[in-house]
C-alpha cells in the first residue's frame, strides 16, 4: 500500500496569494468574536458562565467567548458517547475513513484560512508556525492515520487444512477521553480523530487556552459529516468538574491525552483508585513534559548548531514539548557560540503574528508569562548564571518574554533541569576531556525523555552519542534541532516522564484504541472426541 504523501508547507511570502487570504481571514475573525459552547450529541449547550477569549500578543483585543461546561455538561457527554457507539463502531471501517478524508479535503479547501488564522489569533503562532500546525500537520494526520489503519488490517494469521483464520480490529468496549493542549492545533485534532477513527466514540475537553481553534476542529468534523455524538467537545474553564466526572464512569475504555506530567499523574492515580469500577481496563496514553537537549560535540559545525538552537528554543516561543530547553557545549567551542548567540539572538524580532516580519509571539497567557519572569528572577538573584542574550519580559499590550540565552555555572542549575515551556535557552560548557560525564548529566539530570539532539562531524562520535544516549529521547536527532517532527516520517513521542511513547503519527498509536479479535473458522470439525492415539 502507498501512503498519502505529506503535506506541502507553503511559504506565505508578502503579496502571496494564500498570505493575502489568511490575512482576510484574521480580520474577519478579529471583526466577529464568536461565542463557543460545549458540543453534546450535535447540538451546542449554551451557558452561562463565559470565559473571554483574547489574543496572547495583544491581549486587550477580545476574539469572543467560551461557555464553561461542568460536572452536568460532562455526563451528557459521557451519555451521548455511549449511546453512540455502537452504531459508530459497527459502521465498516471504509465509511469511517470516509468521514476523515473528507475532512482533509476541506483543510486543504474553505477550512483552512479559518483554522489557520484562529491558530495564529488565539495561540499566538506566525504564519509559518501556524502553516506547519494546523494545515500540514493536521492534514498529515488525518490523511497518513486513514493509511495506516488500511495497513494495520493487512496483517492476518495464517490458516492451515480445513481451518480459517482471521484478526478483526473493534473498538474499544466504552468511550475514550481526549484531553488536549493549547500548543498544537494538529495534536488536539489528532487525539480525537485517532480513537474515532478506529471506531471509538470521544468526550473531548480541549485546553482553555485554545478554544477558538478547537471550535473550527470540531465545525471541520462536523462539516466532513462525523455522526453526532461521536466527538462530543467540552470547553470549560473548570476541568477539575469535567475531569472527575468522565475519569469514574463505568465505561471509560481509554484515555488519550497531551500535557502536563503533574496532570497525567493525576488522571492515573485516579484511573488506579477507580480499577475495579471498570468495565474493562482502560488504555492509558499519555504525552506530558519535556526538558529537551542539544548536545554538541568538539567536531560540531558551529553554523549549524548556533542555528539549530536558536530555531530549537525559539520557534512558537518555546512552546514547544519538543523545544531544546538546555544545551551542553564543549569548552572548546563555548566562547564562539555564546558570541554567536549573543548577536543573533539579539537580532530576533517578536510581536503581534499578523506581522510577517516576527519570527516570535507571545507566550499563551498571563500564567506562562508569570513562570517565565519566574525563572528569570531566579537566574537573576542567583550566583552562577550569565546573561548570554535577552531583555526584561513585558506584559505591557502582550504576553511578550524576549528569547533569552543563559549560561549556567551548574548542570544542575533548575534552568538546566526543570521544563520552563517559553523562550529561554539554558547553557552549560563541559570541559572537553570530560565528555563521558558531560553524557552521564544529559541522561540522568532530568526526569524526562522526550526529543534530543546532539552534533557533530565524526561518524565514529555519532555512533557513541547516539548509543550512550538512547534511553534519553524517544525522538532523536542527529545535527538537526529537536523539533518538528512530521506525522509519518517521525513518528512522536517519549519515555521516563515523558509519557507512555505510543507514537502519535503511526500505526503504532491506532494500535491503543483497538481491540483485536481472533476469529477461528473451522469447516471439518471433528465428530469424535477420540485420538488416533486411542485407538486399539
Amino acid at each position: 500500500m502507498i501512503s498519502p504523501e505529506n503535506c506541502k508547507v507553503r511559504e506565505f511570502a508578502p503579496g502571496s496569494p494564500e498570505r493575502k487570504s489568511v490575512e482576510a481571514e484574521i480580520e474577519h475573525q478579529r471583526l466577529n468574536p464568536r461565542d463557543i459552547d460545549p458540543v453534546i450529541n450535535g447540538k451546542r449547550i449554551q451557558m452561562d458562565h463565559r470565559t473571554r477569549i483574547f489574543e496572547p500578543h495583544a491581549h486587550a483585543r477580545t476574539l469572543g467567548t467560551f461557555g464553561s461546561a461542568g460536572a452536568r455538561e460532562a455526563q451528557l457527554a459521557v451519555d451521548a458517547a455511549n449511546a453512540a457507539r455502537r452504531e459508530w463502531g459497527n459502521l465498516p471501517a471504509s465509511a469511517r475513513r470516509a468521514v476523515f478524508i473528507r475532512a482533509a479535503n476541506l483543510l486543504e479547501g474553505p477550512f483552512n484560512d479559518r483554522l489557520m488564522a484562529a491558530t495564529m489569533l488565539g495561540q499566538s503562532k506566525t504564519f509559518y508556525q501556524a502553516e506547519i500546525d494546523a494545515s500540514a500537520e493536521l492534514v498529515d494526520f488525518l490523511r497518513l492515520n486513514v493509511a495506516f489503519s488500511e495497513r494495520l488490517e493487512e496483517w492476518q494469521p495464517s490458516s492451515e487444512g480445513s481451518e480459517r483464520n482471521r484478526l478483526e480490529l473493534r473498538p474499544l468496549d466504552g468511550f475514550v477521553f481526549a484531553a488536549s493542549p493549547f500548543n498544537f492545533t494538529a495534536i488536539a485534532g489528532n487525539l480525537c480523530l485517532a480513537p474515532a477513527l478506529m471506531g471509538n466514540t470521544v468526550v473531548w475537553k480541549p485546553s482553555e487556552r485554545s478554544m477558538l481553534s478547537a471550535a473550527f476542529i470540531m465545525d471541520l468534523f462536523e462539516a466532513a459529516g462525523l455522526p453526532p455524538g461521536v466527538i462530543n467537545m467540552l470547553p470549560t474553564s473548570d476541568p477539575a468538574a469535567v475531569g472527575d466526572v468522565v475519569l469514574a464512569d463505568r465505561h471509560l475504555a481509554g484515555v488519550h491525552f497531551t500535557g502536563s506530567t503533574g496532570t497525567f499523574d493525576h488522571i492515573w492515580r485516579t484511573v488506579g483508585k477507580n480499577i475495579s469500577a471498570y468495565a474493562a481496563y482502560p488504555r492509558l496514553v499519555g504525552e506530558t513534559g519535556g526538558k529537551d537537549f542539544i548536545f554538541a560535540h568538539a567536531s560540531a559545525d558551529v553554523d549549524a548548531l548556533v542555528t539549530a538552537l536558536i530555531r530549537g528554543a525559539f520557534d512558537y516561543q518555546g512552546q514547544k514539548c519538543s523545544a531544546a530547553s538546555r544545551a551542553y557545549i564543549p569548552r572548546s567551542l563555548f566562547k564562539e557560540v555564546c558570541e554567536r548567540l549573543h548577536a543573533e539572538v539579539s537580532k530576533i524580532r517578536y510581536g503581534d503574528v499578523t506581522d510577517g516580519t516576527n519570527f516570535m509571539g507571545a507566550v499563551i497567557d498571563e500564567r506562562s508569562f508569570d513562570q517565565c519572569s519566574n525563572f528569570l528572577a531566579y537566574a537573576d538573584k542567583t550566583s552562577g548564571h550569565k546573561l548570554i542574550a535577552g531583555a526584561a519580559p513585558d506584559r505591557g499590550e502582550g504576553y511578550f518574554v524576549p528569547p533569552t540565552v543563559i549560561a549556567c555555572e551548574s548542570a544542575t542549575s533548575k534552568l538546566m533541569t526543570d521544563e520552563i515551556f517559553g523562550p529561554i535557552l539554558a547553557l552549560y560548557a563541559y570541559e572537553d576531556a570530560d565528555i563521558e560525564q558531560a553524557l552521564e548529566i544529559v541522561d540522568s539530570s532530568t526526569p524526562y525523555a522526550l526529543t534530543g539532539a546532539i552534533f557533530a562531524s565524526d561518524p565514529a562520535v555519532i555512533d557513541r552519542l547516539s548509543k550512550r544516549l538512547r534511553f534519553a529521547a524517544g525522538n532523536f536527532y542527529i545535527n538537526d534541532k529537536p523539533t518538528g517532527a512530521v506525522v509519518g516520517r517521525q513518528p512522536f513521542g517519549g519515555s521516563r516522564r515523558s509519557g507512555t511513547n505510543d507514537k502519535a503519527g503511526s500505526p503504532y498509536n491506532l494500535m491503543r484504541w483497538a481491540s483485536p479479535r481472533t476469529v477461528k473458522e473451522q469447516f471439518l470439525p471433528p465428530v469424535s472426541h477420540l485420538y488416533r492415539h486411542m485407538e486399539g
